[in-house]
């Protein structure tokens, strides 16, 4: 056999090895990940997968390589655990860190949901050794009060949706020519607080509900500015 022959089936045959190196890497059995080494499954390098960890968890992206290669829309999430950034929308500089520290329980649950949705649709490869997982392979403290946070924002959720349906919400409409404008079929429309957004969010917010007028004197309720007091409708800003 020619030399050049000989080279050229070398090389085929290498290339079979790695195609079988990288099924059986693909198909392997979840594994624990140190930081550095999941840095470098970043999808810079084409030959190797595209691994992502989300609160320790690890999964293979490959699949999405347009996404979450080089130029992709998600290519900042892969090689690290960048937990934070899937709610924040920081994508940069300390914004791409595994820490959810001062995040609202609404949004640590939608972090915890992310981890749901790579379960779902990629494969799980691991566990990465730090904040969520010890060098055994552990949940860490951290782990478990990220999950307990959220557990407790899907319910404090719940709470609210289900207290707010025993009070009928107001019509609403806007326009550009005549802005804004809201209204009761049943009720006067007024202003009140949400006090469950504190915790979910971290931040007060109101919505407008429709009262009786014998409710009209509970402690919280806000008139519209510039609304009669038994107006059925409101302009708003």
């Amino acid at each position: 056999m020619a030399r050049g022959a000989r080279f050229l089936l070398v090389l085929a045959l290498l290339a079979a090895l790695l195609a079988v190196v990288l099924q059986l890497y693909r198909h392997r059995k979840p594994r624990l990940w140190m930081v550095e080494e999941l840095s470098v499954y970043n999808g810079t390098n084409e030959e190797l997968p595209i691994l992502l960890a989300i609160l320790g968890s690890v999964f293979d992206v490959t699949k999405g390589r347009s996404h979450y290669g080089p130029g992709g829309g998600y290519h900042h999430f892969a090689g690290r655990d960048a937990s934070r950034a899937f709610v924040s929308g920081n994508f940069t500089g300390d914004g791409l860190t595994d820490s959810l520290q001062g995040l609202s329980s609404s949004e640590v649950n939608s972090v915890v949901d992310w981890r749901k949705f790579y379960f779902e649709r990629y494969i799980f490869a691991g566990k990465l050794i730090g904040r969520y997982y010890d060098s055994e392979g552990n949940p860490t403290k951290y782990l478990k009060g990220v999950e307990v946070k959220a557990k407790r924002g899907t319910q404090l959720l719940e709470k609210q949706k289900s207290d707010e349906a025993k009070i009928p919400g107001c019509n609403s409409k806007w326009s550009q020519q005549e802005g804004g404008e809201v209204w009761c079929d049943a009720g006067y429309p007024r202003l009140v607080r949400r006090p469950g957004d504190i915790a979910l969010t971290g931040q007060v917010s109101q919505r407008c509900a429709c009262f009786q007028e014998n409710e009209l004197d509970k402690a919280g309720l806000v008139v519209y500015e510039g609304c009669d007091y038994l107006s059925q409708s409101c302009k708003v800003n």
